[in-house]
C-alpha cells in the first residue's frame, strides 16, 4: 500500500519510533486490521534494542474512536466477538509487556477502546481540545475490555463514573484523575512530546528497561512480595555498567555517558 493508503504509519527518528494510526475519515478506529496490524509492529519493536520510546499517534481530528462498530454490527457469532476482544486486549497488554516506554500523542476523541489505548500507554500527552470518554455504555454496551485499562489508572470512582455515564471529560480533568500525564495548548503539542521524549531517551536506556519490567509486575503483588522482588531488582540493577557510570558520573559532577549495559 502507498503511505496514504496504509492503515498505520511508521517512522523511526534518533532511537524513538512513532506509529501513527492512518484512518482519519473513521476516526481511526479500531478494525481487525488495524489490530493485527499494530500488534505486529509492536513485536518487531519490542525485539529491537535499538528503540527505546515509542509515540502512538494519530492522523485526523481524532486520537481514536475505539472499535470499527461497522465490523461489530451484530448479529454474529459470540467467538467472533470473543476472538475480537482477546487480540484487542493482548495488543494492549504488548504497550505494558515490552520494554520501551510507550506515549500517547493525543488530539481530537479517544473514547471507547481508544480511551483504552491511552489507559494502556505508559504516559500520556494531549492537546488541550482533546476529550475522552467511554462511550459504550450509551449504545447498550458496557465497555468492560476499557475498563481494565482506565481503571488502573484513575481512582475507583472516577474510573466508574466515566464508565457508568459515557461522558466526555476534557483534557484538563483527564490530567487530574491521572488518565494523562501531560496537556498542551493544541499548538504546542509536539513540543510538550518531544520534551518528554527527551527526558527519557537522555536516561540509561538499560534502567529504563529495568524499570519499566520491575514497575508494573510489582503492581501485581502483595506489599511484602513487591518490596522482596524490588530489592532482588535493585540489588540487579546495581551490578550494571550503567549504574555504576550513573553513581561515578554523580560524585565527580559530570555528566554520564551511558553504555547500555
Amino acid at each position: 500500500m502507498t503511505t496514504d493508503q496504509a492503515i498505520l504509519l511508521r517512522a523511526d527518528d534518533a532511537g524513538m519510533t512513532t506509529l501513527t494510526l492512518n484512518r482519519p475519515g473513521q476516526y481511526n478506529a479500531l478494525s481487525d486490521e488495524m489490530i493485527d496490524t499494530l500488534q505486529r509492529e509492536l513485536d518487531n519493536i519490542a525485539a529491537d534494542d535499538s528503540i527505546h520510546v515509542v509515540v502512538i499517534a494519530a492522523n485526523g481530528k481524532g486520537f481514536c474512536a475505539g472499535h470499527d462498530l461497522k465490523e461489530m454490527k451484530p448479529p454474529q457469532e459470540k467467538a467472533r466477538y470473543q476472538d475480537l476482544f482477546q487480540r484487542c486486549s493482548r495488543m494492549m497488554m504488548t504497550i505494558n509487556q515490552m520494554p520501551q516506554v510507550v506515549i500517547a500523542r493525543v488530539q481530537g476523541i479517544a473514547t471507547a477502546a481508544g480511551c483504552q489505548l491511552v489507559g494502556a500507554c505508559d504516559l500520556a500527552v494531549a492537546a488541550e481540545s482533546a476529550r475522552f470518554a467511554t462511550s459504550g455504555i450509551n449504545y447498550g454496551l458496557f465497555c468492560s475490555t476499557p475498563s481494565v485499562s482506565v481503571s488502573r489508572n484513575l481512582p475507583r470512582k472516577k474510573a466508574f463514573e466515566l464508565l457508568i455515564t459515557g461522558e466526555f471529560i476534557d483534557a484538563q480533568t483527564a490530567l487530574e484523575w491521572g488518565l494523562i500525564n501531560r496537556v498542551a495548548p493544541d499548538a504546542e503539542l509536539d513540543t510538550a512530546l518531544q520534551e518528554l521524549v527527551a527526558n527519557i531517551t537522555s536516561k540509561s536506556s538499560v534502567t529504563v528497561r529495568t524499570g519499566k519490567q520491575m514497575f508494573y509486575k510489582q503492581l501485581t503483588r502483595n506489599m511484602e512480595e513487591a518490596y522482596v522482588y524490588a530489592g532482588e531488582i535493585m540489588a540487579g540493577n546495581m551490578m550494571a555498567e550503567d549504574a555504576r557510570e550513573g553513581i561515578e558520573a554523580f560524585m565527580e559532577n559530570r555528566t554520564p555517558v551511558w553504555k547500555g549495559c
